[in-house]
Protein backbone atom coordinates (compact mmCIF):
# COMPACT_ATOMS: atom_id res chain seq x y z
CA UNK A 1 0.00 0.00 0.00
CA UNK A 2 1.22 3.51 -0.79
CA UNK A 3 2.26 6.02 1.89
CA UNK A 4 -0.26 8.73 2.76
CA UNK A 5 0.19 12.20 1.32
CA UNK A 6 -0.05 15.46 3.32
CA UNK A 7 -3.83 15.22 3.44
CA UNK A 8 -3.62 11.71 4.84
CA UNK A 9 -4.78 10.14 1.59
CA UNK A 10 -2.72 7.23 0.19
CA UNK A 11 -0.65 8.29 -2.84
CA UNK A 12 -0.70 6.35 -6.06
CA UNK A 13 2.29 4.00 -6.46
CA UNK A 14 3.51 5.98 -9.47
CA UNK A 15 3.56 9.27 -7.52
CA UNK A 16 6.02 8.02 -4.92
CA UNK A 17 9.67 8.98 -5.53
CA UNK A 18 12.17 6.41 -4.33
CA UNK A 19 15.63 7.72 -3.46
CA UNK A 20 18.36 5.10 -3.09
CA UNK A 21 20.32 5.21 0.17
CA UNK A 22 23.65 5.76 -1.63
CA UNK A 23 22.61 8.99 -3.38
CA UNK A 24 24.56 11.99 -2.10
CA UNK A 25 22.54 15.18 -2.15
CA UNK A 26 24.10 18.11 -4.00
CA UNK A 27 25.67 20.65 -1.66
CA UNK A 28 23.54 23.74 -1.23
CA UNK A 29 26.32 26.30 -1.15
CA UNK A 30 29.34 25.09 -3.10
CA UNK A 31 28.20 23.37 -6.26
CA UNK A 32 30.43 20.76 -7.85
CA UNK A 33 33.62 22.06 -6.23
CA UNK A 34 32.15 21.51 -2.76
CA UNK A 35 30.93 18.06 -3.72
CA UNK A 36 34.45 17.14 -4.86
CA UNK A 37 36.10 18.38 -1.70
CA UNK A 38 36.31 22.08 -2.28
CA UNK A 39 39.07 24.18 -3.73
CA UNK A 40 42.49 24.09 -2.19
CA UNK A 41 43.60 21.63 0.43
CA UNK A 42 42.40 18.17 -0.59
CA UNK A 43 40.09 19.50 -3.30
CA UNK A 44 40.35 20.28 -6.98
CA UNK A 45 41.70 23.57 -8.26
CA UNK A 46 39.72 23.98 -11.46
CA UNK A 47 41.72 27.01 -12.61
CA UNK A 48 44.98 25.07 -12.35
CA UNK A 49 43.37 22.13 -14.15
CA UNK A 50 42.14 24.41 -16.93
CA UNK A 51 45.57 26.04 -17.26
CA UNK A 52 47.25 22.64 -17.48
CA UNK A 53 44.76 21.48 -20.13
CA UNK A 54 45.44 24.65 -22.14
CA UNK A 55 49.19 24.01 -21.99
CA UNK A 56 48.73 20.42 -23.16
CA UNK A 57 46.54 21.64 -26.00
CA UNK A 58 49.21 24.16 -27.07
CA UNK A 59 51.92 21.48 -26.93
CA UNK A 60 49.82 19.14 -29.06
CA UNK A 61 49.26 21.90 -31.63
CA UNK A 62 53.03 22.43 -31.83
CA UNK A 63 53.61 18.70 -32.25
CA UNK A 64 51.02 18.55 -35.03
CA UNK A 65 52.65 21.51 -36.82
CA UNK A 66 56.09 19.88 -36.64
CA UNK A 67 54.59 16.59 -37.84
CA UNK A 68 53.10 18.29 -40.88
CA UNK A 69 56.55 19.67 -41.78
CA UNK A 70 58.62 16.54 -41.06
CA UNK A 71 59.24 14.26 -44.04
CA UNK A 72 59.95 10.55 -43.64
CA UNK A 73 61.11 8.21 -46.39
CA UNK A 74 60.17 4.55 -46.40
CA UNK A 75 62.47 2.34 -48.47
CA UNK A 76 62.25 -1.20 -49.84
CA UNK A 77 64.35 -3.40 -52.12
CA UNK A 78 67.58 -1.62 -51.29
CA UNK A 79 66.15 1.72 -52.41
CA UNK A 80 64.44 0.72 -55.65
CA UNK A 81 61.10 1.75 -54.12
CA UNK A 82 60.76 4.86 -51.92
CA UNK A 83 57.69 6.38 -50.30
CA UNK A 84 57.77 9.89 -48.84
CA UNK A 85 55.24 10.83 -46.16
CA UNK A 86 54.92 13.58 -43.57
CA UNK A 87 54.90 12.65 -39.90
CA UNK A 88 51.24 13.70 -40.01
CA UNK A 89 50.67 10.73 -42.37
CA UNK A 90 50.17 12.74 -45.55
CA UNK A 91 51.76 10.75 -48.35
CA UNK A 92 53.79 12.95 -50.69
CA UNK A 93 55.37 10.70 -53.32
CA UNK A 94 56.26 7.21 -54.51
CA UNK A 95 59.47 6.68 -56.45
CA UNK A 96 60.17 3.43 -58.32
CA UNK A 97 63.48 2.80 -60.07
CA UNK A 98 62.99 1.53 -63.65
CA UNK A 99 64.90 -1.69 -62.97
CA UNK A 100 62.30 -2.61 -60.33
CA UNK A 101 59.63 -2.82 -63.03
CA UNK A 102 59.37 -6.32 -64.46
CA UNK A 103 56.18 -6.83 -66.47
CA UNK A 104 56.43 -10.56 -65.80
CA UNK A 105 56.63 -10.08 -62.00
CA UNK A 106 54.17 -7.34 -61.05
CA UNK A 107 53.58 -9.05 -57.70
CA UNK A 108 57.16 -8.35 -56.62
CA UNK A 109 56.73 -4.64 -57.35
CA UNK A 110 53.49 -4.61 -55.39
CA UNK A 111 55.28 -6.24 -52.44
CA UNK A 112 58.09 -3.68 -52.63
CA UNK A 113 55.64 -0.76 -52.61
CA UNK A 114 53.78 -2.26 -49.65
CA UNK A 115 57.06 -2.84 -47.77
CA UNK A 116 58.11 0.78 -48.37
CA UNK A 117 54.73 1.97 -47.06
CA UNK A 118 55.13 -0.15 -43.92
CA UNK A 119 58.64 1.20 -43.40
CA UNK A 120 57.41 4.79 -43.69
CA UNK A 121 54.51 4.22 -41.28
CA UNK A 122 56.83 2.55 -38.75
CA UNK A 123 59.15 5.56 -38.87
CA UNK A 124 56.24 7.97 -38.40
CA UNK A 125 55.02 5.99 -35.39
CA UNK A 126 58.51 6.16 -33.87
CA UNK A 127 58.57 9.94 -34.39
CA UNK A 128 55.14 10.32 -32.82
CA UNK A 129 56.12 8.25 -29.79
CA UNK A 130 59.28 10.32 -29.38
CA UNK A 131 57.35 13.57 -29.74
CA UNK A 132 54.99 12.46 -26.99
CA UNK A 133 57.86 11.75 -24.63
CA UNK A 134 57.63 7.98 -24.97
CA UNK A 135 53.99 7.85 -23.91
CA UNK A 136 52.25 4.89 -25.55
CA UNK A 137 49.02 6.28 -26.96
CA UNK A 138 47.76 2.89 -28.13
CA UNK A 139 44.97 3.39 -30.64
CA UNK A 140 45.01 7.14 -30.07
CA UNK A 141 48.37 7.67 -31.71
CA UNK A 142 46.67 8.45 -35.01
CA UNK A 143 45.13 11.62 -33.62
CA UNK A 144 48.22 13.49 -34.81
CA UNK A 145 47.03 13.08 -38.35
CA UNK A 146 43.81 15.01 -37.80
Amino acid sequence: MAAPDEAGEPEDEEDVAVVPDDVVPAPEDGGLAALLGGVGEGGLDFNALLEQATQVQQQMAEIQERAAQTLVEGVAGGGVVKVTVTAAMEFQSVTIQPDAVDPDDVEMLQDLVLAALHDAVDQVQELQTGALGGVDMGGLGGFLSS
